[in-house]
């Protein structure tokens, strides 16, 4: 890398939280956002964009510095997946992405529902591996193609403690997702049980409609539990093929499509990954459009 294009200790800290959940909903919420005035201040050395250029000019440009391998954070990967995979493989008519889903006491980084279940385990190069086999020890309890998508310094630690059914994926230098070795759907480890924990109790209560269970009336105090009892009587299988119907229906994206047309291109897998109102979208597109000199003035 270059002398031009690398980043301080201030300037990569700036950079990579430009891209936090806290910057996209203030945008979106309130049109603007102090913590982006913030970090734009500390972008300014960089001399990305002109003064006079609407803050959305100023998105791509730190994302590109971002993907060098010695900045790489967890964002970058989930940028790769959303574009490469979700966009670049299937659609938003055929696909779901979902983001930080809870299995267990795990979050899976990113899972892709389409007609089966994808979960992604990131591992960047600023990540450890000590949770790694915990991890997907519960992804393979609820998904059926389980993937670790890592750089190349974890690879080969990676490929050798991993299940040969668990796909291994590399983020290559040039922002390039390459197969080490394909995943194979596994679903001797998928659990009913499991699959409730994970998923809301309305989503829950459909899974058992179109399997014809009769759905008993119950206080919402005793929902959970008497909800969890009848899961637990499920098979695994059907238990499966439901959840991916329904939340391919409770959590679909499609409606997103002229949304995602209208943002920089780094800015949409914080699209995907943030449920926005219709009004929020409009705020955040008018907020985008505001000059990077008054934007600077947020604060």
């Amino acid at each position: 890398m270059t002398n031009s294009l690398r980043l301080t200790d201030q300037q990569h800290s700036a950079a990579s939280r430009l891209f936090s959940p806290t910057v996209f909903r203030e945008l979106a919420r309130s049109g603007y956002s102090p913590m982006f005035a913030c970090l734009a201040n500390e972008l300014l050395s960089l001399e990305i964009i002109d003064l006079s250029s609407p803050i959305r000019d100023l998105f791509d440009p730190v994302h590109r510095r971002l993907r060098f391998k010695d900045y790489r954070y967890e964002y970058i990967y989930k940028s790769a997946i959303a574009h490469k995979v979700l966009l670049g493989k299937h659609s938003l008519n055929t696909a779901v992405l979902l983001n930080e889903f809870r299995v267990g006491d795990c979050k899976a980084d990113v899972v892709i529902i389409n007609g089966t279940s994808n979960v992604y385990e990131i591992k960047s190069e600023r990540d450890s591996l000590c949770r790694l086999e915990k991890q997907i020890s519960a992804y393979q309890s609820v998904f059926a193609n389980v993937n670790v998508i890592t750089g190349s310094n974890h690879l080969d630690s990676v490929l050798k403690i991993m299940p040969d059914s668990v796909g291994v994926l590399l983020l290559s230098n040039r922002h390039q997702i390459s197969t080490k070795r394909e995943s194979k759907e596994f679903s001797r480890n998928i659990k009913a049980e499991c699959i409730f924990d994970s998923i809301r109790i309305s989503e829950s209560k459909a899974i058992l409609k179109n399997l014809k269970h009769e759905i008993p009336e119950v206080p919402n105090t005793k929902a959970y539990s008497t909800y969890k009892s009848i899961f637990k009587r499920l098979d695994s299988e059907d238990a499966h093929e439901q959840m991916v119907k329904v939340l391919k229906e409770t959590r679909d994206q499609s409606e997103l499509s002229d949304f995602l047309d209208s943002l920089p291109n780094s800015m949409i897998p914080m699209a995907l990954y943030t449920r926005l109102s219709r009004r929020d979208q409009n705020q955040l597109l008018n907020a985008l459009n505001t000059s990077l000199q008054n934007a600077i003035g947020w604060q």
